[in-house]
């Protein structure tokens, strides 16, 4: 094979650029700014192109998407443009995406969907709220949850919907050990304006209410991970203090890079107090 033949390789391709930026590098100030001027445009250009791309091919075949994003060039390429965290998220995460894409159609119902176990080729669902009791909860549960999971996770071929846990109303979760449900606060100190930050089996999180509902995320940004309850909140998108990625925290959408949602979990409201569903250390 000639070196025409082979395709270039990721070091080889970032080389040359950087080869270009060093001759660059000796102009006067007036070109280089011209320069500058054109190469974020160029990609603005870029990453948008590649955000419809995405999008598009995600819908039609997730793998497909992922084995491209296996590529060294494509993935060095979605890295640069903060389109891509890990060439492959584990399983539990992107059944996480998928629970997260639904929920708010079902929260909208004052219902929502959690996740109770894996066990593959299976996943196990419980719908909570309105969604557990109603008519057609056995469409919601093909129609909506099993569709977004088998579009995340190819791999799974059966989504079953588990009975919801019935507690008293005067029974606290979080002295229940055989739960990992746990009580965090009360849905009067979520405001609607902002976010709260608190802390639960080491780890950070961050809450915010939409009426009655309230929602509940890992309080980092998906960017860098920096912590974000110092963040602006303005008409429910907050922005991260750090690199200004922004989120709309209804739904935990990062707006900035549509790929690196928040992580969410699970929450239930019931006679005004705030569940959390967290998984307990067993150490």
């Amino acid at each position: 094979m000639t070196n025409d033949d082979r395709s270039p390789t990721l070091e080889e391709l970032v080389r040359e650029i950087n080869r270009y930026e060093a001759i660059a590098s000796e102009w006067d100030e007036s070109q280089r700014v011209v320069l500058m001027a054109w190469k974020r445009a160029m990609e603005a250009l870029h990453r948008e192109a590649l955000i419809r791309l995405i999008r598009s091919v995600k819908q039609d075949s997730l793998s497909a998407l992922r084995r491209a994003a296996e590529d060294e060039v494509v993935y060095g390429v979605l890295r640069y443009y903060d389109l891509v965290k890990s060439p492959q998220p584990p399983l539990e995460e992107r059944i996480k995406l998928a629970l997260a894409e639904v929920r708010p159609g079902l929260q909208s119902h004052n219902g929502d969907v959690e996740l109770v176990a894996i066990d593959l080729p299976t996943v196990k669902v419980r719908l909570i709220g309105n969604c557990s009791n109603c008519p057609a909860s056995t469409l919601t549960l093909s129609d909506s949850v099993e569709q977004a999971i088998k579009r995340y996770c190819p791999e799974i071929t059966q989504v079953i919907a588990v009975q919801t846990e019935k507690f008293p109303a005067s029974q606290n979760l979080s002295e229940n050990i055989d739960s990992d449900r746990i009580e965090l606060t009360s849905l009067a100190e979520v405001p609607t304006q902002g976010i709260l930050a608190m802390k639960l089996l080491g780890k950070s999180l961050i809450l915010f209410r939409i009426g009655s509902q309230v929602v509940c995320y890992e309080n980092a940004c998906s960017h860098f991970g920096e912590p974000l309850d110092a963040g602006d909140v303005s008409n429910g998108i907050l922005t991260c203090p750090s690199h200004k990625f922004r989120y709309r925290l209804e739904t935990g959408e990062c707006l900035t890079s549509p790929e690196i949602p928040l992580q969410s979990y699970p929450v239930q409201v019931q006679d005004g107090r705030v569940f959390v569903q967290i998984k307990r250390s067993t150490n």
